[in-house]
Protein backbone atom coordinates (compact mmCIF):
# COMPACT_ATOMS: atom_id res chain seq x y z
CA UNK A 1 0.00 0.00 0.00
CA UNK A 2 1.32 3.40 -1.01
CA UNK A 3 2.15 5.95 1.62
CA UNK A 4 0.87 9.21 0.15
CA UNK A 5 3.10 12.23 0.54
CA UNK A 6 0.92 14.93 -0.90
CA UNK A 7 2.34 18.49 -1.12
CA UNK A 8 0.86 20.80 1.47
CA UNK A 9 0.49 23.93 -0.71
CA UNK A 10 -0.47 25.04 -4.22
CA UNK A 11 3.09 26.25 -4.75
CA UNK A 12 4.48 22.81 -3.96
CA UNK A 13 2.03 21.13 -6.37
CA UNK A 14 2.98 23.50 -9.16
CA UNK A 15 6.68 23.13 -8.37
CA UNK A 16 6.54 19.34 -8.67
CA UNK A 17 4.53 19.61 -11.88
CA UNK A 18 7.13 21.96 -13.36
CA UNK A 19 9.89 19.53 -12.39
CA UNK A 20 7.88 16.70 -13.98
CA UNK A 21 7.74 18.63 -17.27
CA UNK A 22 11.55 18.46 -17.32
CA UNK A 23 11.98 15.04 -15.67
CA UNK A 24 8.89 12.81 -16.04
CA UNK A 25 8.29 10.69 -12.94
CA UNK A 26 9.40 13.25 -10.36
CA UNK A 27 5.85 13.95 -9.14
CA UNK A 28 5.05 10.22 -8.95
CA UNK A 29 8.08 9.65 -6.71
CA UNK A 30 7.01 12.53 -4.48
CA UNK A 31 3.48 11.11 -4.22
CA UNK A 32 4.74 7.62 -3.31
CA UNK A 33 4.24 5.98 -6.74
CA UNK A 34 7.78 4.65 -6.68
CA UNK A 35 7.54 1.99 -9.39
CA UNK A 36 5.74 4.27 -11.83
CA UNK A 37 8.09 7.14 -11.07
CA UNK A 38 11.22 5.03 -11.49
CA UNK A 39 9.87 3.54 -14.74
CA UNK A 40 9.14 6.99 -16.16
CA UNK A 41 12.52 8.41 -15.19
CA UNK A 42 14.30 5.32 -16.51
CA UNK A 43 12.54 5.58 -19.89
CA UNK A 44 13.35 9.28 -20.01
CA UNK A 45 17.07 8.75 -19.27
CA UNK A 46 17.35 5.85 -21.72
CA UNK A 47 15.64 7.95 -24.39
CA UNK A 48 18.04 10.85 -23.85
CA UNK A 49 21.06 8.55 -23.98
CA UNK A 50 19.76 6.91 -27.15
CA UNK A 51 19.30 10.31 -28.81
CA UNK A 52 22.79 11.39 -27.73
CA UNK A 53 24.32 8.16 -29.06
CA UNK A 54 22.44 8.57 -32.35
CA UNK A 55 23.67 12.15 -32.73
CA UNK A 56 27.28 11.26 -31.92
CA UNK A 57 27.53 8.09 -34.01
CA UNK A 58 25.65 9.21 -37.15
CA UNK A 59 28.08 10.56 -39.74
CA UNK A 60 25.43 12.34 -41.80
CA UNK A 61 23.00 13.50 -39.12
CA UNK A 62 21.06 16.07 -41.17
CA UNK A 63 20.78 13.78 -44.17
CA UNK A 64 19.62 10.86 -42.01
CA UNK A 65 16.92 13.02 -40.40
CA UNK A 66 15.73 14.07 -43.87
CA UNK A 67 15.54 10.40 -44.85
CA UNK A 68 13.52 9.47 -41.73
CA UNK A 69 10.92 12.22 -41.72
CA UNK A 70 7.99 9.82 -41.33
CA UNK A 71 9.60 8.31 -38.23
CA UNK A 72 10.16 11.79 -36.80
CA UNK A 73 6.51 12.77 -37.38
CA UNK A 74 5.15 9.65 -35.69
CA UNK A 75 7.63 9.83 -32.81
CA UNK A 76 6.94 13.52 -32.14
CA UNK A 77 3.18 12.93 -32.13
CA UNK A 78 3.46 9.94 -29.74
CA UNK A 79 5.84 11.75 -27.40
CA UNK A 80 3.61 14.80 -27.32
CA UNK A 81 0.54 12.77 -26.31
CA UNK A 82 2.60 10.80 -23.77
CA UNK A 83 4.03 13.94 -22.16
CA UNK A 84 0.55 15.44 -21.94
CA UNK A 85 -0.76 12.30 -20.23
CA UNK A 86 2.18 12.27 -17.78
CA UNK A 87 1.49 15.86 -16.71
CA UNK A 88 -2.23 15.17 -16.24
CA UNK A 89 -1.61 11.98 -14.28
CA UNK A 90 1.09 13.68 -12.20
CA UNK A 91 -1.42 16.33 -11.21
CA UNK A 92 -3.89 13.64 -10.18
CA UNK A 93 -1.44 11.68 -8.03
CA UNK A 94 -0.40 14.85 -6.21
CA UNK A 95 -4.01 14.95 -4.92
CA UNK A 96 -4.74 18.66 -5.29
CA UNK A 97 -8.24 17.98 -3.85
CA UNK A 98 -6.73 18.34 -0.39
CA UNK A 99 -5.96 21.98 -1.10
CA UNK A 100 -8.35 24.85 -0.32
CA UNK A 101 -10.84 25.64 -3.07
CA UNK A 102 -8.86 28.64 -4.28
CA UNK A 103 -5.68 26.54 -4.47
CA UNK A 104 -7.52 23.86 -6.42
CA UNK A 105 -8.70 26.40 -9.01
CA UNK A 106 -5.24 27.94 -9.41
CA UNK A 107 -3.35 24.64 -9.61
CA UNK A 108 -5.94 23.09 -11.93
CA UNK A 109 -5.77 26.03 -14.31
CA UNK A 110 -1.99 26.23 -14.35
CA UNK A 111 -1.64 22.45 -14.62
CA UNK A 112 -3.86 22.52 -17.72
CA UNK A 113 -1.78 25.28 -19.26
CA UNK A 114 1.42 23.37 -18.46
CA UNK A 115 0.03 20.19 -20.07
CA UNK A 116 -0.74 22.14 -23.24
CA UNK A 117 2.64 23.91 -23.13
CA UNK A 118 4.62 20.65 -23.05
CA UNK A 119 2.73 19.44 -26.13
CA UNK A 120 3.43 22.57 -28.21
CA UNK A 121 7.11 21.82 -29.09
CA UNK A 122 6.16 18.35 -30.29
CA UNK A 123 3.28 19.81 -32.28
CA UNK A 124 5.57 22.36 -33.92
CA UNK A 125 8.09 19.67 -34.83
CA UNK A 126 5.33 17.46 -36.26
CA UNK A 127 3.88 20.31 -38.30
CA UNK A 128 7.26 21.51 -39.62
CA UNK A 129 8.43 18.04 -40.61
CA UNK A 130 5.06 17.22 -42.17
CA UNK A 131 5.27 20.39 -44.27
CA UNK A 132 8.86 19.63 -45.22
CA UNK A 133 8.00 16.07 -46.24
CA UNK A 134 5.06 17.27 -48.34
CA UNK A 135 7.27 19.84 -50.06
CA UNK A 136 10.04 17.31 -50.72
CA UNK A 137 7.60 14.78 -52.15
CA UNK A 138 6.07 17.40 -54.45
CA UNK A 139 9.39 18.68 -55.78
CA UNK A 140 11.65 15.64 -55.86
CA UNK A 141 10.86 12.36 -57.52
CA UNK A 142 11.95 8.83 -56.85
CA UNK A 143 14.93 7.72 -58.93
CA UNK A 144 13.68 8.20 -62.53
CA UNK A 145 13.47 5.06 -64.64
CA UNK A 146 15.53 6.75 -67.35
CA UNK A 147 18.19 8.10 -64.96
CA UNK A 148 21.81 7.51 -65.94
CA UNK A 149 23.28 4.41 -64.25
CA UNK A 150 25.64 6.57 -62.17
CA UNK A 151 22.73 8.50 -60.63
CA UNK A 152 20.79 5.36 -59.76
CA UNK A 153 23.92 3.74 -58.33
CA UNK A 154 24.63 6.77 -56.14
CA UNK A 155 21.20 6.51 -54.53
CA UNK A 156 21.69 2.79 -53.89
CA UNK A 157 25.26 3.10 -52.54
CA UNK A 158 25.15 5.17 -49.33
CA UNK A 159 28.79 4.45 -48.42
CA UNK A 160 29.98 6.40 -51.47
CA UNK A 161 27.10 8.51 -52.81
CA UNK A 162 29.38 10.58 -55.04
CA UNK A 163 30.84 7.51 -56.79
CA UNK A 164 34.38 8.77 -56.29
CA UNK A 165 33.72 12.22 -57.77
CA UNK A 166 35.33 15.27 -56.18
CA UNK A 167 32.66 17.70 -57.39
CA UNK A 168 28.93 17.75 -58.03
CA UNK A 169 27.63 19.96 -60.84
CA UNK A 170 24.07 21.25 -60.68
CA UNK A 171 22.56 23.40 -63.43
CA UNK A 172 20.49 26.25 -61.97
CA UNK A 173 18.03 27.66 -64.48
CA UNK A 174 15.67 30.61 -64.40
CA UNK A 175 12.74 30.06 -66.74
CA UNK A 176 10.18 32.48 -68.07
CA UNK A 177 7.29 30.02 -68.34
CA UNK A 178 4.03 31.93 -68.51
CA UNK A 179 0.36 31.25 -69.19
CA UNK A 180 0.68 33.37 -72.35
CA UNK A 181 3.83 31.65 -73.63
CA UNK A 182 4.33 28.22 -75.14
CA UNK A 183 7.39 26.32 -73.92
CA UNK A 184 10.20 27.34 -71.59
CA UNK A 185 13.04 29.71 -72.38
CA UNK A 186 15.89 29.60 -69.90
CA UNK A 187 16.94 33.24 -69.63
CA UNK A 188 19.14 32.61 -66.58
CA UNK A 189 21.69 29.76 -66.76
CA UNK A 190 24.18 29.14 -63.97
CA UNK A 191 26.14 25.98 -63.27
CA UNK A 192 27.10 25.43 -59.62
CA UNK A 193 30.19 23.23 -59.33
CA UNK A 194 30.52 22.14 -55.69
CA UNK A 195 33.47 20.44 -54.00
CA UNK A 196 31.87 17.56 -52.06
CA UNK A 197 34.46 17.71 -49.25
CA UNK A 198 34.76 21.44 -48.59
CA UNK A 199 31.61 22.91 -50.13
CA UNK A 200 33.73 25.39 -52.14
CA UNK A 201 31.65 26.39 -55.12
CA UNK A 202 32.15 28.02 -58.51
CA UNK A 203 29.08 29.56 -60.12
CA UNK A 204 29.45 29.71 -63.92
CA UNK A 205 27.05 32.13 -65.61
CA UNK A 206 26.35 31.69 -69.31
CA UNK A 207 24.65 34.43 -71.35
CA UNK A 208 21.23 33.78 -72.83
CA UNK A 209 22.36 35.19 -76.20
CA UNK A 210 25.27 32.79 -76.78
CA UNK A 211 25.26 32.01 -80.52
CA UNK A 212 26.38 29.06 -82.66
CA UNK A 213 26.05 26.74 -79.68
CA UNK A 214 27.90 23.47 -80.18
CA UNK A 215 26.46 20.11 -79.18
CA UNK A 216 28.35 17.08 -77.95
CA UNK A 217 29.57 15.04 -80.96
CA UNK A 218 27.47 11.96 -81.65
CA UNK A 219 24.28 13.32 -80.09
CA UNK A 220 21.07 13.81 -82.13
CA UNK A 221 21.36 17.62 -81.86
CA UNK A 222 24.98 17.53 -83.09
CA UNK A 223 23.91 15.42 -86.06
CA UNK A 224 21.06 17.85 -86.80
CA UNK A 225 23.27 20.95 -86.34
CA UNK A 226 26.81 19.84 -87.30
CA UNK A 227 27.99 23.46 -87.61
CA UNK A 228 26.32 24.74 -84.47
CA UNK A 229 22.82 25.78 -83.46
CA UNK A 230 21.69 28.05 -86.29
CA UNK A 231 18.20 28.81 -87.58
CA UNK A 232 16.78 31.41 -89.98
CA UNK A 233 15.85 34.72 -88.28
CA UNK A 234 12.35 35.06 -86.88
CA UNK A 235 9.80 37.08 -88.91
CA UNK A 236 10.27 39.99 -86.50
CA UNK A 237 14.05 39.90 -86.86
CA UNK A 238 14.75 38.14 -83.56
CA UNK A 239 16.56 34.85 -83.10
CA UNK A 240 15.33 31.51 -81.74
CA UNK A 241 18.69 29.77 -81.95
CA UNK A 242 20.43 31.21 -78.92
CA UNK A 243 21.47 29.21 -75.86
CA UNK A 244 18.28 30.15 -74.02
CA UNK A 245 16.21 28.45 -76.76
CA UNK A 246 17.89 25.02 -76.65
CA UNK A 247 15.44 23.53 -74.12
CA UNK A 248 12.42 24.92 -75.95
CA UNK A 249 13.65 23.77 -79.38
CA UNK A 250 14.43 20.22 -78.19
CA UNK A 251 11.00 19.91 -76.56
CA UNK A 252 9.30 21.16 -79.74
CA UNK A 253 11.10 18.71 -82.07
CA UNK A 254 10.80 15.16 -80.72
CA UNK A 255 11.44 13.82 -84.24
CA UNK A 256 15.14 14.65 -83.77
CA UNK A 257 15.22 12.15 -80.89
CA UNK A 258 13.32 9.33 -82.55
CA UNK A 259 9.98 10.55 -81.24
CA UNK A 260 11.03 10.86 -77.57
CA UNK A 261 9.18 13.64 -75.79
CA UNK A 262 10.43 16.23 -73.28
CA UNK A 263 14.12 16.00 -74.14
CA UNK A 264 14.74 19.70 -73.43
CA UNK A 265 16.23 19.34 -69.93
CA UNK A 266 18.65 16.56 -70.88
CA UNK A 267 19.75 18.33 -74.06
CA UNK A 268 20.43 21.61 -72.24
CA UNK A 269 22.30 19.83 -69.42
CA UNK A 270 24.48 17.97 -71.90
CA UNK A 271 25.04 21.09 -74.00
CA UNK A 272 26.14 23.28 -71.09
CA UNK A 273 28.26 20.45 -69.71
CA UNK A 274 29.98 20.09 -73.09
CA UNK A 275 30.45 23.87 -73.32
CA UNK A 276 32.15 24.05 -69.91
CA UNK A 277 33.94 20.72 -70.10
CA UNK A 278 32.16 19.15 -67.11
CA UNK A 279 29.49 16.53 -66.46
CA UNK A 280 26.21 18.06 -65.29
CA UNK A 281 24.60 15.82 -62.69
CA UNK A 282 21.19 17.40 -62.24
CA UNK A 283 19.23 20.54 -63.00
CA UNK A 284 16.83 22.74 -61.04
CA UNK A 285 14.52 25.03 -63.00
CA UNK A 286 13.19 28.02 -61.09
CA UNK A 287 10.17 29.94 -62.25
CA UNK A 288 11.44 33.51 -62.08
CA UNK A 289 8.19 34.91 -60.71
CA UNK A 290 7.92 32.04 -58.27
CA UNK A 291 11.37 33.17 -57.15
CA UNK A 292 9.82 36.52 -56.25
CA UNK A 293 7.41 34.71 -53.93
CA UNK A 294 10.35 32.98 -52.25
CA UNK A 295 12.03 36.35 -51.62
CA UNK A 296 8.78 37.65 -50.13
CA UNK A 297 8.61 34.51 -47.96
CA UNK A 298 11.94 35.33 -46.27
CA UNK A 299 10.89 38.95 -45.80
CA UNK A 300 12.77 40.52 -48.75
CA UNK A 301 16.48 40.95 -49.45
CA UNK A 302 18.78 43.91 -48.96
CA UNK A 303 20.40 45.02 -52.23
CA UNK A 304 22.57 47.99 -53.21
CA UNK A 305 21.02 49.28 -56.44
CA UNK A 306 23.88 51.12 -58.15
CA UNK A 307 21.58 53.22 -60.37
CA UNK A 308 17.88 53.50 -61.14
CA UNK A 309 16.52 50.38 -62.88
CA UNK A 310 13.57 51.05 -65.19
CA UNK A 311 11.11 48.30 -66.12
CA UNK A 312 7.67 47.73 -67.59
CA UNK A 313 6.11 47.77 -71.04
CA UNK A 314 5.91 51.56 -71.00
CA UNK A 315 8.91 52.12 -68.70
CA UNK A 316 6.47 52.87 -65.93
CA UNK A 317 8.30 50.90 -63.24
CA UNK A 318 11.34 52.03 -61.28
CA UNK A 319 13.67 50.46 -58.72
CA UNK A 320 15.44 53.47 -57.24
CA UNK A 321 19.17 53.59 -56.62
CA UNK A 322 20.42 53.08 -53.10
CA UNK A 323 20.74 50.36 -50.47
CA UNK A 324 17.32 49.09 -49.45
CA UNK A 325 15.32 45.97 -48.70
CA UNK A 326 13.49 44.88 -51.85
CA UNK A 327 10.31 42.86 -51.98
CA UNK A 328 10.09 39.94 -54.37
CA UNK A 329 8.65 41.76 -57.40
CA UNK A 330 11.15 44.63 -57.22
CA UNK A 331 14.04 42.20 -56.67
CA UNK A 332 12.99 40.28 -59.79
CA UNK A 333 12.69 43.43 -61.89
CA UNK A 334 16.11 44.50 -60.63
CA UNK A 335 17.47 41.11 -61.72
CA UNK A 336 15.60 40.83 -65.04
CA UNK A 337 15.14 44.27 -66.55
CA UNK A 338 17.09 45.09 -69.73
CA UNK A 339 15.53 48.53 -70.25
CA UNK A 340 18.35 51.04 -70.94
CA UNK A 341 20.69 48.14 -70.12
CA UNK A 342 21.97 44.86 -71.62
CA UNK A 343 22.16 41.12 -70.98
CA UNK A 344 25.54 41.33 -69.28
CA UNK A 345 24.54 43.98 -66.77
CA UNK A 346 21.44 41.91 -66.07
CA UNK A 347 23.58 38.81 -65.45
CA UNK A 348 25.62 40.76 -62.91
CA UNK A 349 22.47 41.90 -61.14
CA UNK A 350 21.17 38.33 -61.09
CA UNK A 351 24.41 37.23 -59.44
CA UNK A 352 23.91 39.90 -56.76
CA UNK A 353 20.35 38.71 -56.07
CA UNK A 354 21.53 35.09 -55.76
CA UNK A 355 24.35 36.17 -53.45
CA UNK A 356 21.98 38.21 -51.28
CA UNK A 357 19.58 35.28 -50.99
CA UNK A 358 22.42 32.90 -50.11
CA UNK A 359 23.86 35.15 -47.40
CA UNK A 360 20.64 36.58 -45.95
CA UNK A 361 18.49 33.43 -45.70
CA UNK A 362 19.86 32.56 -42.25
CA UNK A 363 18.52 29.59 -40.23
CA UNK A 364 16.54 31.82 -37.84
CA UNK A 365 14.71 33.47 -40.76
CA UNK A 366 14.03 30.12 -42.41
CA UNK A 367 12.57 28.65 -39.20
CA UNK A 368 10.48 31.71 -38.43
CA UNK A 369 8.95 31.76 -41.93
CA UNK A 370 9.13 28.04 -42.62
CA UNK A 371 5.58 27.46 -43.84
CA UNK A 372 5.63 30.40 -46.26
CA UNK A 373 9.04 29.38 -47.60
CA UNK A 374 7.90 25.77 -48.08
CA UNK A 375 4.77 26.86 -49.96
CA UNK A 376 6.75 29.25 -52.18
CA UNK A 377 9.39 26.59 -52.86
CA UNK A 378 6.76 24.02 -53.84
CA UNK A 379 5.47 26.36 -56.55
CA UNK A 380 8.94 27.43 -57.58
CA UNK A 381 11.15 24.49 -58.51
CA UNK A 382 11.20 21.74 -61.13
CA UNK A 383 14.13 19.34 -60.88
CA UNK A 384 15.38 15.86 -61.74
CA UNK A 385 17.31 15.44 -58.47
CA UNK A 386 16.19 12.06 -57.08
CA UNK A 387 14.63 12.09 -53.65
CA UNK A 388 17.14 9.55 -52.39
CA UNK A 389 20.02 11.97 -52.97
CA UNK A 390 18.65 14.58 -50.56
CA UNK A 391 20.28 12.71 -47.68
CA UNK A 392 23.63 13.77 -49.15
CA UNK A 393 22.76 17.06 -50.87
CA UNK A 394 21.26 18.78 -47.81
CA UNK A 395 24.47 18.57 -45.72
CA UNK A 396 26.43 19.61 -48.81
CA UNK A 397 24.22 22.69 -49.17
CA UNK A 398 24.94 23.56 -45.52
CA UNK A 399 28.67 23.36 -46.29
CA UNK A 400 28.23 25.74 -49.24
CA UNK A 401 26.60 28.30 -46.93
CA UNK A 402 29.92 28.77 -45.09
CA UNK A 403 32.33 27.89 -47.89
CA UNK A 404 34.14 29.92 -50.55
CA UNK A 405 31.76 30.77 -53.41
CA UNK A 406 33.23 32.35 -56.53
CA UNK A 407 31.59 33.36 -59.79
CA UNK A 408 32.67 33.39 -63.43
CA UNK A 409 30.54 35.23 -65.97
CA UNK A 410 31.21 34.37 -69.61
CA UNK A 411 30.43 37.79 -71.03
CA UNK A 412 32.38 40.30 -73.14
CA UNK A 413 35.24 41.08 -73.05
CA UNK A 414 36.05 37.63 -71.66
CA UNK A 415 34.29 36.00 -74.62
CA UNK A 416 32.36 37.09 -77.70
CA UNK A 417 28.78 35.86 -77.57
CA UNK A 418 28.49 35.99 -81.37
CA UNK A 419 31.70 34.04 -82.04
CA UNK A 420 32.54 32.21 -78.82
CA UNK A 421 35.99 30.75 -78.25
CA UNK A 422 34.85 27.35 -76.98
CA UNK A 423 38.33 26.22 -76.02
CA UNK A 424 38.88 29.37 -73.96
CA UNK A 425 35.58 28.81 -72.15
CA UNK A 426 36.66 25.30 -71.16
CA UNK A 427 40.13 26.49 -70.13
CA UNK A 428 38.74 29.28 -67.92
CA UNK A 429 36.21 26.88 -66.38
CA UNK A 430 38.88 24.26 -65.64
CA UNK A 431 41.14 26.86 -63.96
CA UNK A 432 38.28 28.23 -61.84
CA UNK A 433 37.45 24.72 -60.64
CA UNK A 434 41.09 23.99 -59.82
CA UNK A 435 41.40 27.27 -57.89
CA UNK A 436 38.16 26.53 -56.04
CA UNK A 437 39.57 23.20 -54.89
CA UNK A 438 42.62 24.79 -53.30
CA UNK A 439 42.45 24.80 -49.52
CA UNK A 440 45.46 27.08 -48.88
CA UNK A 441 44.83 30.83 -49.11
CA UNK A 442 46.86 32.70 -51.71
CA UNK A 443 50.07 34.35 -50.50
CA UNK A 444 49.60 38.10 -50.33
CA UNK A 445 52.21 40.25 -52.08
CA UNK A 446 54.03 42.85 -49.96
CA UNK A 447 53.20 46.49 -50.57
CA UNK A 448 56.74 47.36 -51.64
CA UNK A 449 57.09 44.53 -54.12
CA UNK A 450 56.89 45.55 -57.78
CA UNK A 451 56.15 42.97 -60.47
CA UNK A 452 58.90 42.00 -62.83
CA UNK A 453 58.52 42.94 -66.52
CA UNK A 454 58.05 39.27 -67.40
CA UNK A 455 55.25 38.83 -64.83
CA UNK A 456 53.57 42.06 -65.97
CA UNK A 457 53.56 40.92 -69.58
CA UNK A 458 52.24 37.50 -68.60
CA UNK A 459 49.45 39.10 -66.60
CA UNK A 460 48.43 41.24 -69.56
CA UNK A 461 48.38 38.23 -71.86
CA UNK A 462 46.35 36.18 -69.40
CA UNK A 463 43.93 38.99 -68.57
CA UNK A 464 42.35 39.62 -65.21
CA UNK A 465 41.22 36.53 -63.31
CA UNK A 466 37.51 36.22 -64.21
CA UNK A 467 36.65 34.31 -61.01
CA UNK A 468 35.09 36.62 -58.44
CA UNK A 469 33.29 36.27 -55.13
CA UNK A 470 29.59 35.91 -55.74
CA UNK A 471 28.84 39.23 -54.00
CA UNK A 472 31.91 41.11 -55.28
CA UNK A 473 30.83 44.49 -56.62
CA UNK A 474 27.30 44.13 -55.26
CA UNK A 475 27.85 47.07 -52.90
CA UNK A 476 27.60 49.47 -55.84
CA UNK A 477 31.36 49.63 -56.50
CA UNK A 478 31.31 48.42 -60.10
Amino acid sequence: MRQAKEPSSAGAVLGWLALTALAPGAAHLRAGWRRTGLALISCYVVGLLALLAFALTTDNLVGTLIERMTTIIVSAAVLGVTWFAVIVHSFIVLRPGRLPQGGQIVTGTLAGLLAVAVVLPFGVVTQYVWTLQSTVNDIFQETPSDAPPSDAAAVERPEDPWAGRQRVNILLLGGDADDNRIGVRTDSMNLASVDVKTGNTVLFSLPRNLENVRFRPGTPMAQHFPNGFRLPPDPGGGRSDLLNSVWEYADAHPEIFGGKQHQGPRVLMDTIGYTLGVKVDWYALVNMWGFARLIDAIGGITITVEKDVVFGKYNEGLVKAGTRKLKGADAMWYARSRTFSDDYTRMRRQRCVLGALLTQADPATVLARFNRIALATKELIRTDIPRGMLKNLVPLALKVKNAKVTSVQFVPPLISTGYPDWEKIRTVAAKAIRDSGETKPPVAATASASPSPKKTAAAKRAGQNPAKGITDGCDGSF
